[in-house]
């Protein structure tokens, strides 16, 4: 019982750190008015007949809070790059100087700036909802446990253990929300 248990305490914190990245990953492409690489992670560009992520055909910096600057491994791959950019229609205008593509990052708007916050709300709703979806399938599999034998009490303190991981999680996805909102609605 006591290696089941752990089992399942693994693979719930395992479903949990997973909804975590995924929320991080997910709030790094919710742009807050600075220029940053994570901006242009849905770019796709074609490249010898097949689509590729930009970041696989050329670097991307940051040499201002304003500007994104696109520098290819292959100089022929700049109007690849451009047309790309506008494909993902993230609402950039890229400008090609023939060696560099550059983006300047429009300030936002106070109405863009709420919309990106409601925006950043619901991916971390997503996110609490995976982290309670961890919590019912743990909480599932320990019912099926006492079922099979476990100790009522044993099983109602690992449910509490579980209630209290998913506290822990769900204070995390708050945190990391309000950090993201500031972030966004900082001029």
């Amino acid at each position: 019982m006591e290696e089941e248990l752990k089992f399942i305490f693994d693979s719930t914190k395992e479903g949990m750190d997973s909804a975590i990245e995924r929320l991080d990953h997910e709030l790094a492409r919710i742009r807050a008015g600075k220029a940053s690489p994570n901006m242009l992670g849905s770019v796709q560009v074609e490249y010898y007949g097949s689509m590729t992520p930009l970041k696989n055909v050329a670097n991307v910096n940051t040499p201002d809070s304003k500007t994104l600057q696109i520098q290819p491994f292959e100089k022929g791959l700049l109007e690849e790059i451009e047309k790309g950019i506008m494909r993902a229609n993230l609402g950039f205008n890229p400008m090609n100087d023939g060696k560099v593509v550059r983006i300047s990052i429009p300030p936002l708007t106070e109405e863009r700036r709420r919309d990106l916050v409601k925006q950043a709300k619901a991916v971390a709703e997503q996110a609490k909802v995976s982290v309670r979806n961890s919590r019912k399938d743990a909480n599932d599999e320990i019912k099926a446990l006492q079922k099979d034998g476990m100790a009522e009490d044993a099983a109602k303190r690992a449910e509490g253990e579980i209630q209290d991981m998913t506290t822990s999680y769900s204070n995390k996805v708050d945190a990391l929300v309000a950090e993201k909102e500031v972030d966004i609605m900082t001029i």
